[in-house]
């Protein structure tokens, strides 16, 4: 199949009308309905195991949670099979580790879906493809965009991205990550983000900026060439997965969030007072109104580990 700077054709959206090709990564901007005063959302992240490791557990308070606050969205962070991604769309996984597991009505909402390093393993297209198959799985495409409109005309945008090709210890390796243009995402990035006319920008990505333990948990690769963009922009909340934990700090006036507890943990190290870190199986919920992010950390019990406001 024929390739655009490493990507297969299945990366580039058509427009409406069907003909003219967006660019690369950009999806569509998509609209959700009905308005409503506030969008209430769960988002999880590094879950795919056949329900071992707690994530039936996870995924059945997430249910109950999604019910509880009528959530709109399901996020999800990506690593969403473990150990090696998909082996294709006939894949016992797609039942085993999704359909069975996040069954509750309330989990039918539309889910939209980004890659993690153990998806890179197996097949990255059938998990894009799945969205022709899926009336609630959504990834078009291995970056895209998604803007949601409250009553009040309130915006806020989502910028889905994907920071493993900017992994350096990927390369040549099994996360299958080798000639992807890095330079062409940041820029597609960067002209997104400036575009946006939203009061609220969201970027969400698998691997982590900045964390509350620091050192090696700290993503070097994007704290050089993904923070600056943010920043540029007046970005405040990255929200990501991949460490297997709850984290929260507000660094420099960007909020980063961790949420890599859909199934196996760890626990990550103590937390500076205003920060939060905790090795706990679980999920997130949030609500983003006119003026306020609001978001909680929430175990497999039903505890809730931790609860923030970020003002817009």
């Amino acid at each position: 199949m024929a390739r655009t700077n490493g990507f297969t054709r299945r990366t580039l959206l058509t427009a409406a009308a069907g003909t003219t090709l967006l660019p690369l990564f950009r999806a569509p901007l998509l609209h959700a309905a009905p308005r409503a005063p506030s969008l209430p959302f769960v988002i999880i992240g590094d879950w795919g195991r056949e329900g071992a490791e707690k994530q039936r557990e996870v995924g059945i308070q997430m249910g109950r949670s999604a019910e509880a606050i009528e959530s709109r969205l399901v996020i999800s962070l990506g690593d969403n099979f473990y150990e090696d991604g998909v082996t294709g769309l006939a894949d016992p996984q797609w039942v085993q580790s999704f359909e069975d597991i996040y069954a509750a009505p309330s989990l039918q909402t539309r889910w939209d879906v980004i890659l993690g390093n153990h998806d890179y393993r197996g097949d990255v297209d059938a998990q894009i493809d799945y969205s022709s198959r899926s009336a609630r799985w959504h990834m078009p495409a291995r970056a895209f965009t998604r803007r949601e409109t409250l009553t009040d005309g309130t915006t806020a945008e989502f910028f889905y991205i994907d920071t493993n090709p900017f992994i350096t210890a990927y390369r040549h390796s099994d996360v299958k990550i080798d000639g992807q243009d890095t330079d062409t995402q940041l820029k597609w990035l960067d002209g997104a983000l400036g575009s946006s006319t939203a009061k609220w920008k969201i970027v969400i990505g698998h691997h982590p900026i900045q964390t509350v333990t620091g050192g090696k948990r700290n993503t070097p690769e994007l704290i050089a060439r993904l923070d600056p963009l943010l920043r540029k922009h007046k970005v405040k909340i990255y929200i990501n997965g991949h460490d297997h934990n709850f984290q929260y700090l507000d660094h420099d006036g960007i909020n980063y969030i961790t949420n890599g507890a859909g199934s196996q943990v760890y626990e990550p190290g103590p937390a500076a007072p205003g920060q939060y870190a905790g090795g706990h199986h679980g999920f997130m919920t949030a609500e983003l109104s006119a003026n306020n992010f609001a978001f909680k950390f929430i175990d497999d019990s039903a505890t809730e580990l931790f609860a923030a406001n970020i003002p817009a």
